[in-house]
């Protein structure tokens, strides 16, 4: 195993929260259907601004974002409920090429702020 990248993003709750309520066509240009829900009811505030912060805190990770769309990064959940990214298009291409083949994800939020991190790594078969 090898660190490829590591990526740190923190959101101000209530900012974000205003910033969708003005602009309300960036929840859709943000995030998928899928990141919107959770179990049928709209995501609260707080839950979106810790999945925004975790794909900045990737495109950090992967150095950068060229190609990157924000669809192309989607916040979900394994089969233990713990947080994970799904890349894809742009988002996988460059991952792929800068040798990353996993990505683990840390969301938390607490006191009007929300946080990712996230590292990218490169397994190397044995």
């Amino acid at each position: 195993m090898a660190i490829v990248g590591i990526g740190v993003d923190v959101v101000d709750v209530a900012r974000f929260a205003r910033t969708l309520e003005r602009t309300p066509r960036l929840r859709g240009r943000l995030f998928t259907d899928a990141e919107l829900l959770r179990d049928g009811e709209p995501r609260r505030a707080e839950s979106l601004a810790a999945r925004f912060a975790a794909k900045e805190a990737l495109i950090k990770a992967l150095g950068g974002s060229t190609g990157v769309g924000w669809h192309d990064m989607v916040v979900g959940a394994d089969d233990q409920r713990a947080p994970s990214l799904t890349l894809s298009g742009g988002a996988a291409l460059l991952a792929e090429s800068r040798g990353v083949t996993d990505v683990h994800l840390s969301l938390s939020h607490d006191a009007g702020v929300a946080t990712a991190f996230v590292v990218a790594e490169e397994v190397r078969a044995p």
